[in-house]
């Protein structure tokens, strides 16, 4: 019975390691039949606690996106720091990623575990086009970091001169 069981955690040690692998490489077929024949896959987790919606934002694969999200995965889920595919989005700067999920119904204004927010990640890591679309879908620009400072903050700060004007008018 043990070693049935030891079998049973082994193979689906080994379908969910082929899935993550599947939705990094953007492989849509493999990750299509996977999710067919394992449903379940769904609500799993890697090693570092991402969903699948995340992991596939975070590496760019848009039609696995989609996929995803048709399939019926919560949009906001997040892992296990707090983050949400679309903060992930922002984080790399995948304007089309970020698009597809606030089209699905992504939080603009969500807070990862430590307080941050979508705009504070896309002005923090520099991605201007990014910003501009999280403010034109209602960002919160006063939303405030850990540190007390909003998105204009972090803008005047880092420089960002085409970005401070924006971020003015919606305060």
């Amino acid at each position: 019975m043990f070693l049935l069981f030891l079998n049973y955690c082994i193979f689906t040690s080994m379908e969910i390691s082929d899935f993550f692998n599947s939705i990094r490489e953007g492989n849509l077929e493999r990750t299509a039949a996977l999710l067919e024949a394992h449903p379940e896959l769904l609500t799993s987790r890697d090693q570092r606690g991402s969903t699948p919606l995340i992991l596939a934002g975070y590496y760019n694969q848009g039609e696995v996106v989609r996929l995803l999200l048709e399939k019926g995965v919560p949009v906001d889920e997040k892992d296990s720091s707090g983050n949400t595919a679309l903060m992930g989005a922002c984080f790399k700067g995948y304007t089309g990623i970020a698009e597809i999920l606030i089209d699905a119904g992504a939080n603009v204004n969500a807070r990862n575990g430590m307080g941050g927010t979508c705009l504070i990640f896309a002005i923090t890591f520099n991605r201007e086009p990014m910003a501009r679309l999280l403010v034109e879908k209602g960002a919160r620009v006063d939303a405030k970091d850990p540190g007390g400072k909003t998105a204009l903050d972090h803008a005047k700060s880092q420089g960002l001169h085409s970005l401070i004007p924006i971020l003015e008018a919606q305060s």
